[in-house]
């Protein structure tokens, strides 16, 4: 299996998390309380930890009100 390059990886997905949690002066228990999710996994998730489970990762974007945009390739791109 090729090596992918992505444009976002979880590492930068992982310091957004950790910028927009303190902007908001939550400690991680705090948040991983209102995202309904262990505080393991956020401190994992904002160490930028590569397994970490995507519907987990929106659950805790949701709770600090982020968003993960995904948009398509540029028309005519065909490396699908």
């Amino acid at each position: 299996m090729p090596d992918r390059e992505y444009s976002v990886t979880i590492e930068e997905i992982g310091a957004v998390v950790r910028q927009a949690r303190l902007a908001q002066g939550l400690r991680q228990d705090q948040l991983a309380a209102a995202a309904g999710v262990g505080l393991r996994f956020l401190v994992e998730l904002e160490r930028g930890k590569p397994t970490v489970r995507l519907a987990k990762v929106l659950a805790v974007l949701n709770a600090l009100g982020c968003r993960l945009e995904v948009t398509p390739p540029p028309t005519g791109r065909s490396d699908a």
